[in-house]
């Protein structure tokens, strides 16, 4: 029987998470997308090209309902002009960029603990960390062979 000691509550380690998610808001790329998304809500020309995109989306789909393919494609090239304008708007860039820095700080904290957890698992059943198998199971029997 493995020993149990020290174990910890579902609560203590969400309240451990929520420690850690308070300080990854307070990092500089959640700072930085912080900003960048006022500075977005704020920016006139992009407000009015994000509207006009989710018209052009709207149109689109309505037209595709009436079966009316040279509308939709007339639409989707000026669906395509609108985002290409948007995309060009350093701010934009800038956020979109910050939302993928954010993204991949959450992912490397993910992969940490898992890759943790797992190692931990191999380690305390006494398997193999270099293959990453567990420990604990039946001996396996070499059949035929020198030593048998």
């Amino acid at each position: 029987m493995m020993e149990q000691t020290g174990l910890y509550t579902q609560k203590e380690i969400l309240d451990k998470a929520r420690e850690l998610a308070a300080m990854i808001a307070q990092t500089k790329e959640v700072d930085f997308y912080k900003r960048a998304e006022l500075q977005i809500k704020h920016n006139e020309r992009v407000q009015d090209l994000i509207d006009d995109l989710k018209k052009k989306q709207k149109q689109m789909v309505m037209f595709e309902s009436m079966n009316k393919p040279e509308l939709v494609s007339k639409v989707e090239a000026e669906y395509n002009q609108l985002h290409d304008e948007l995309d060009s708007i350093p701010i934009v860039t800038e956020f979109k960029q910050s939302q993928v820095d954010v993204n991949d700080l959450l992912q490397m904290v993910t992969t940490v603990i898992t890759n943790t957890v797992s190692e931990r698992i191999v380690l305390d059943t006494g398997g193999n960390p270099l293959t990453g198998e567990t420990g604990g199971g039946p001996e396996k029997k070499h059949k035929g062979g020198c030593c048998s």
